[in-house]
């Protein structure tokens, strides 16, 4: 589950900024730090906007109320963001290993002091989870029912794609007959709160990407620059296809393509 690359205008040593955007939720801003010097490089935490931390943003952006708690449907990344951002949380990873014994009778108790549902990618997904969160989005007044991301599939093995956080957030949908709210891409918060913190305007920004539906999709959203790296997810024969409806504004082979490029300027 690689991360993928916003870049605000061009390179740092042309005086300009990268910050790294990533659906993945299941790392904090701080984890994806360590990962990063694993590779030789130095990125800040400002540096790196991934969905866990979006989904925390948001929360705080809303002012969610400090006596309500966070149900949560999905692992240690969004705990972690939602502990710095002084929000209460319960589920996550813990409840991976819980079970219902379905008796006569029986009744699942539920929080009722949650008052914001966030699913992400679950590697620990279970039924337990299903009803846990289906109970407080359709039983709790104004329970919030929000998603890191709807992707379909994922790139966890270079072997073959694998279920992604769409599938986790499409089975509570399911239950609830709810749509979510969105935070990660395409939507257009993470770009908006990219905007305002850097103090820039979209149409200075370029989002580069391998993925038609997130990437540049989120890109277009955001009233930004696209550029489609065919490196990864997307073909050039995806790109090209007459069913294909989205298009970037330029595409390459890969980040190499353009470092040349911007080795010459």
């Amino acid at each position: 589950m690689e991360c993928h690359k916003l870049w605000i205008c061009s390179v740092p040593r042309l005086g300009k900024r990268l910050v790294f955007v990533t659906n993945n939720s299941t790392k904090s801003r701080k984890q994806y730090g360590k990962k990063f010097e694993t590779l030789g490089l130095t990125v800040s935490e400002e540096e790196i906007f991934a969905s866990s931390f979006a989904a925390a943003a948001y929360l705080k952006s809303i002012d969610f109320p400090k006596d309500k708690k966070v149900y949560v449907v999905g692992e240690d990344g969004i705990l972690k963001e939602l502990q710095l951002a002084g929000i209460q949380y319960l589920g996550g990873p813990d409840d991976g290993g819980k079970n219902i014994e379905l008796k006569p009778g029986y009744l699942m108790e539920h929080d009722e002091s949650v008052g914001a549902v966030v699913v992400g990618f679950d590697r620990y997904f279970n039924y337990y989870k299903i009803q846990y969160a289906t109970l407080c989005i359709r039983e709790n007044p104004g329970c919030l029912f929000i998603a890191t991301n709807r992707d379909a599939v994922t790139h966890l093995t270079d072997a073959q794609e694998w279920a992604g956080g769409g599938s986790m957030v499409g089975a509570i949908s399911g239950s609830t007959q709810r749509e979510p709210l969105v935070v990660g891409k395409p939507s257009t918060f993470m770009m908006d709160y990219l905007a305002t913190k850097f103090g820039i305007l979209k149409s200075q920004i370029c989002m580069v990407g391998d993925r038609l539906d997130t990437d540049i999709l989120f890109g277009r959203n955001g009233g930004c620059k696209t550029l489609l790296v065919l490196s990864g997810v997307t073909s050039l024969s995806m790109l090209q296809s007459p069913n294909n409806s989205i298009q970037p504004d330029f595409y390459a082979r890969g980040i190499s393509d353009l470092s040349l490029k911007v080795a010459s300027v």
